[in-house]
């Protein structure tokens, strides 16, 4: 399998390169930031991109922004990504755009050749591979969705409302009352932690929260 690597501290991406070829992989090109990346999978269509989350020149998510446009533009190119720290919203964006062919680990696992090594192939061959402490932020993060606190019920009438539909349309197509939909809302502000304020705010920012952009 042909690799190519992403990595901006030479030291780890020299690692990285040995760690590879020991493992029969041929590392077809070497950088240490995202333009360098997107040049070398678009010249070598590469298996595997192992890649550094954060690289130059902001250092804060150009590695999860390339890998993002390689599963697009390059699908049969899986990718790696490597983090200093868990960063789960990095890796919620990334199984939400994709469920094969990605990874993400934190650089702490690469010490244990082995396993590493088992979670590179398992990806490049269109598997997926979390770090344990990921899965754990994930599912912490998970538990902590207010959204989760809702009823049935509840999340229809947030449904209706993120449609642009007024008490009146929401009661009439979930055939209730208009005073037990006013009574829905009222408890989703509360549930969704939304302040005290103009009631037409609260309906925006409760549905922003649904869309997952509140």
């Amino acid at each position: 399998m042909r690799a190519v690597i992403a990595e901006d501290s030479v030291l780890l991406r020299i690692g990285l390169v040995k760690v590879l070829q020991t493992a029969g992989f041929e590392v077809a090109a070497e950088t240490d930031d995202a333009d360098g990346l997107l040049a070398a999978v678009e010249e070598h269509r590469p298996d595997i991109a192992v890649v550094d989350v954060r690289m130059p020149p902001g250092y804060t998510d150009e590695g999860v922004h390339a890998a993002l446009l390689i599963r697009r533009q390059w699908p049969d190119t899986a990718v790696l990504l490597l983090s200093q720290y868990v960063e789960e919203r990095y890796a919620a964006d990334l199984l939400t755009a994709h469920t094969s062919g990605i990874g993400y680990l934190l650089k702490q696992r690469v010490a244990d050749v082995e396993d590493f090594i088992a979670a590179l192939r398992r990806v490049a061959s269109g598997g997926t591979a979390l770090d344990p402490q990921v899965v754990a932020q994930l599912l912490v993060r998970r538990h902590r969705d207010p959204l989760d606190r809702l009823t049935p019920r509840e999340r229809e009438v947030l449904e209706a409302m993120a449609q642009g539909r007024s008490n009146a349309g929401i009661a009439e197509g979930l055939a209730i009352s208009e005073s037990a939909v006013a009574k829905h809302i009222n408890s989703i502000f509360v549930k969704l932690d939304l302040p005290v304020a103009d009631g037409d705010h609260r309906r925006v920012l409760a549905v922003l929260r649904f869309l997952g952009v509140g």
